[in-house]
C-alpha cells in the first residue's frame, strides 16, 4: 500500500493495467513540464537534476536502482541509463532509445513567452527543449513507466540512454558512454528520437521519416584583420567591411547538388503525398536529371535544399574594440553542414574561392567525423509502418538524410547502427528547433506517446515484424 502511494506521488496520476490514454497523456505532459522547466543549458543549467527527478519517478515506478545509472564525468551534466529488463531466454541483444536532456540557449528577452516554462497557448505546448528534444526525452519516459506499471515484459533488454553535451558543453554524453561505460548502452541497434519524424503539409499528414544518414557540421571562422586607428580618420581598408562583403558573397553561394541513394529514396516516396508540381520536380531530381530549374523550385523549401546540398552559414559575429576606433579585427562563425562523404578540407577551399579576398582568413574550427549509413532494417521498418498505421492510418514510411548532426554519429562509428525518428508531427514550415518560441502541437504530443507506446511493443518482443 505504501509503494503503490509513493508512486502516485511521484507520477501524479495512477497508471492501472487497463489506464486511458486520457491518463498517458496527462503523465505525459506532467514530464515534459518537468523537464522544460529544470534548466539544461550549457551556460547556467544542470541535466544531472533533470536526470536525478527521473531517476525518482523510475524508482518509485518499481525499477531496481541498479538498474538506473546517474554517471557523467563531472557532478554537472551527467546521463541517465534505465534498462528495463526482458526475457533473456531469446538471448537478443538490447535495443537501445536515445534523446538528450541538454538544450540550446534561450535568452526571455527574445521570447514571447518564458522559455523555460511549459506555456499551453492555441493548442501548442512552448518552451524551450519542446522539439529537441525534450518531448522526444519525456515520450520515452513516459512509455516505459506504463509498460512498467502493466507488468509487460520484452522479448529483450530496453536501454534509454537520456544524455547531456549534444547541444554543447565541456563533453558529449554518448561519446564519453562508448569510452568509459559502453556496456550501458551496448545494443543491437539505437532507435534516436532527436531526428526524422512526420511531416505536416498544408494541414495534411504527409509522410514519415526514418532517419538513416545525416550530414555533419564543420565551423570555419572567417577573420579580417587591419592595423585600425582613430574613427576620425576612416579608411577604404575597413576589416569590418571586408568581412561583411565575404560573408554577403558566401550568402548568395550555394554548393553544387549531390544526391545521395537515401534522398533519391526520400524524393521517390515523398512525391507520392505531394503537389503535383512538387512531385514532378521531386521525381526529377531522384532520377538524376539535370533539371537546374526543378532544383531551384525545391530549393526554396529550406528542408528540400538542405537534403541537396551542403550548406554554410554564419552563425556569430564579432567585431571592433572601441566605439571610436578603427576595428582592428573582425570575426565570423560559419556553420557548415556537409552531405556525407564531403571532404572539409575541400569545403574550406570553396569558401575561400567564393569570398576572394585574401584578406579574409579561413580556418578550422570544430569538424564532426563523418558516419556510415545504417542499413535498412526490414523488422524494424515493418513495425514502424505497422504502428504509424495504427495511430495515423496509412502514410507513406520514408528513408531520409537528416540535415543536422546528431549524437546517432558516435554510435554509427562505433558499430551500432541507428534509425531516427520520433511520433511527432511538425509543420514543414513550423520546425523552430533552436529558435525563438519553440513550440509542439499538443495534439501532435499525445498522438506521439500512442506511437510510441505501440512502437516498443511491437519491436522487442518475439514477431516485432509482424504488422497487426
Amino acid at each position: 500500500m505504501r509503494r503503490s502511494l509513493l508512486i502516485l506521488a511521484a507520477l501524479a496520476t495512477p497508471l492501472a493495467a487497463q489506464q486511458s490514454s486520457t491518463t498517458f497523456h496527462q503523465l505525459g505532459h506532467a514530464i515534459l513540464r518537468e523537464l522544460i522547466e529544470t534548466n539544461t543549458t550549457a551556460s547556467s543549467g544542470n541535466t544531472t537534476l533533470a536526470a536525478q527527478q527521473l531517476q525518482t519517478r523510475l524508482e518509485l515506478a518499481g525499477f531496481p536502482a541498479a538498474d538506473i545509472q546517474v554517471v557523467g564525468p563531472t557532478a554537472k551534466n551527467r546521463n541517465l541509463i534505465v534498462r528495463y529488463r526482458g526475457s533473456a531466454a531469446g538471448g537478443r541483444k538490447p535495443i537501445l532509445l536515445l534523446a538528450h536532456l541538454d538544450v540550446v540557449e534561450a535568452k526571455r528577452e527574445d521570447w514571447t513567452s518564458d522559455p523555460f516554462h511549459l506555456t499551453e497557448t492555441d493548442g501548442y505546448f512552448y518552451g524551450r527543449g519542446t522539439q529537441d528534444q525534450k518531448g522526444g526525452a519525456a515520450m520515452l519516459v513516459t512509455t516505459l513507466l506504463r509498460l512498467k506499471e502493466e507488468k509487460w515484459t520484452p522479448d529483450r533488454d530496453v536501454i534509454l540512454a537520456l544524455t547531456a553535451g549534444e547541444e554543447g558543453g565541456t563533453y558529449n554524453g554518448v561519446e564519453w558512454l562508448l569510452k568509459n561505460r559502453r556496456d550501458l548502452i551496448d545494443a543491437e541497434y539505437t532507435i534516436n528520437v532527436d531526428a526524422g519524424g512526420g511531416e505536416i503539409e498544408n494541414g495534411k499528414h504527409t509522410l514519415f521519416d526514418v532517419q538513416a544518414a545525416e550530414k555533419v557540421y564543420h565551423s570555419v571562422s572567417l577573420t579580417a584583420k587591419n592595423a585600425g586607428g582613430h574613427s576620425s580618420l576612416p579608411r577604404k581598408d575597413n576589416a569590418i567591411y571586408a568581412l561583411a562583403a565575404a560573408l554577403d558573397r558566401l550568402g548568395k553561394y550555394e554548393f553544387p547538388v549531390k544526391i545521395n541513394d537515401v534522398v533519391k529514396a526520400y524524393f521517390t516516396k515523398a512525391a507520392a503525398s505531394a503537389n503535383p508540381a512538387t512531385a514532378a520536380d521531386m521525381r526529377k531530381v531522384a532520377s538524376g536529371a539535370n533539371d537546374p530549374a526543378a532544383v531551384a523550385r525545391l530549393s526554396k523549401t529550406p528542408l528540400y535544399n538542405a537534403l541537396m546540398r551542403t550548406t554554410c552559414v554564419a552563425t556569430m559575429l564579432e567585431g571592433g574594440h572601441a566605439p571610436n576606433a578603427l576595428p582592428q579585427t573582425a570575426r565570423a562563425t560559419v556553420n557548415c553542414r556537409m552531405l556525407p562523404g564531403e571532404d572539409p578540407a575541400a569545403v574550406e577551399k570553396t569558401i575561400a574561392r567564393v569570398i576572394n579576398d585574401t584578406s579574409v582568413h579561413v580556418a578550422p574550427i570544430d569538424t564532426a567525423v563523418p558516419s556510415p549509413a545504417s542499413p535498412l532494417r526490414p523488422d524494424l521498418f515493418t513495425a514502424v509502418e505497422a504502428s504509424v498505421k495504427s495511430v495515423w492510418g496509412a502514410i507513406p514510411i520514408v528513408p531520409i538524410m537528416e540535415t543536422g548532426a546528431t549524437d546517432g554519429l558516435y554510435l554509427r562509428n562505433a558499430g551500432v547502427p541507428v534509425y531516427g525518428f520520433t511520433g511527432l508531427f511538425i509543420a514543414i514550415d513550423d520546425i523552430r528547433a533552436h529558435g525563438k518560441d519553440e513550440r509542439i502541437p499538443i495534439k501532435s504530443f499525445d498522438e506521439a506517446l500512442d506511437f510510441t507506446y505501440d512502437l516498443l511493443k511491437r519491436v522487442a518482443r518475439s514477431g516485432a515484424a509482424k504488422a497487426e
